[in-house]
């Protein structure tokens, strides 16, 4: 895995990182919602006419696992992370639909190092998945704990 490119002490405050883009089709709609949100407006075309969406829509957690994926694939799996004791908001703002390409948004909103661990920082973010129009689809804040950079001898 390597020496990695971000520890705790590169998440400073107020500092933003922008994550690269996904198109979500209707296909990976469907497929995701079949086998873990099965909701009519998630699966049916035609059903999903008939509700307030007006349409197929995405699942919010299809929403936030694509997220992840965008996160991981622009910073956590190049960082010291140990991963999350979870989050303190989620918020599906609106609808994703076929065609929408996210994008996710960090800024780093608070940090302290563990009282229990000092050798572990924490870092509360704010986690904005935006759409091809710059509006905010999903808001996730939370918590994330990683290493801190080691300090040389002496």
């Amino acid at each position: 895995m390597g020496t990695p490119q971000y520890w705790w002490e590169d998440f400073e405050v107020g500092r933003e990182l922008l994550t690269g883009t996904v198109e979500v089709t209707r296909e990976h709609i469907v497929e995701f919602a079949r086998r873990y949100d099965p909701q009519p407006f998630h699966i049916d075309e035609q059903a999903a006419q008939h509700t307030m969406f007006g349409g197929l829509i995405a699942s919010g957690w299809m929403t936030a696992s694509l997220s992840m994926r965008l996160m991981c694939d622009a910073y956590l799996l190049a960082s010291a992370s140990l991963g999350s004791p979870g989050l303190d908001k989620l918020q599906w703002l609106k609808p994703v639909r076929p065609g929408d390409v996210l994008q996710v948004r960090t800024t780093v909103l608070e940090t302290r190092v563990m009282e229990s661990k000092p050798q572990v920082g924490l870092a509360k973010s704010r986690m904005e998945t935006l759409n091809q129009r710059g509006e905010v689809v999903l808001l996730m804040e939370g918590w994330g704990m990683y290493r801190r950079r080691p300090q040389p001898p002496g």
